[in-house]
């Protein structure tokens, strides 16, 4: 099998499974959280009056993380931008709002989204081994996506692709985005990510606070992770049993 033909079907592997593959990071990201609580000398804010600013400083990583795959999916139109798994899915090309910046957004978003937990580690050991990953990683996905979208399109994703960069933002040539805010497509995109990004933290200040011996818990992070907690069940209550969050199917062609 030729390596362009062995990328592109390893990247497809790897797309349909890149919701479950990374808990394996995560998995690896809270055993150095416990190393670190165990062996605070092996992080110089571990136990001093900053450390609380610097798991406020990963938090607003992911965060930004997440606020980048919020701003792509609620500017684009249905069945292009999501957490589809099944397969790649394009109905039509994106190349306006923040596509007109980067090809990959949200696995730009995902990027900053997961620094910030493996930042939070206090490993520089770690974080370095997660930005190699995460390299290796999404680099199989971004061609496998960038084939079909090559094979779907042709000359317009060909032009559109080389004048815009992978991975790393340009907005020398941006392009507001013809569709309106989508707050209905985020909420039900977005969902996850948002749970996600506070359950882990909260766990992971829970877990340093019990190895501790200590109950002085980020009510923060609790609160969030509640509130992300609650706007899930919600909003899998509303799609399940109202129309609330309907999408209108407008026909929406970027180019």
């Amino acid at each position: 099998m030729a390596l362009k033909e062995e990328f592109e079907k390893s990247g497809i592997w790897l797309f349909r499974h890149r919701s479950h593959l990374p808990l394996l990071v995560l998995g690896v990201g809270a055993v150095m959280v416990i190393r670190t609580e165990v062996y605070p000398e092996t992080f110089i804010l571990e136990e001093t009056p900053y450390e609380i600013y610097f798991e406020m400083f990963c938090l607003m990583v992911s965060i930004f993380g997440l606020a980048i795959r919020i701003f792509t999916v609620g500017y684009t139109p249905p069945n292009t931008s999501g957490r589809n798994v099944k397969g790649q899915v394009a109905e039509s090309l994106n190349t306006t709002g923040i596509y007109s910046a980067v090809r990959h957004p949200l696995y730009l978003g995902n990027f900053f989204m997961w620094l910030g937990i493996a930042l939070l580690t206090g490993s520089l050991w770690f974080v370095i081994a997660f930005i190699l990953f995460y390299s290796i990683y999404y680099e199989r996905i971004m061609f496998a996506e960038e084939q079909f979208l090559s094979k779907k399109f042709g000359i317009a994703y060909d032009t559109w692709a080389s004048r815009t960069p992978a991975i790393i933002p340009s907005f020398r040539k941006f392009e507001p985005a013809g569709a309106k805010f989508n707050w209905k497509k985020v909420l039900k995109k977005e969902k996850n990510g948002l749970l996600a990004v506070f359950l882990i933290f909260a766990m992971f200040d829970v877990i340093g606070e019990l190895i501790e011996h200590r109950e002085d818990f980020n009510y923060f992070l609790m609160l969030m992770m509640l509130f992300s907690t609650l706007l899930y069940f919600i909003v899998k209550l509303l799609r399940k049993h109202t129309s609330l969050l309907q999408e209108e199917m407008l026909s929406q062609n970027q180019a």
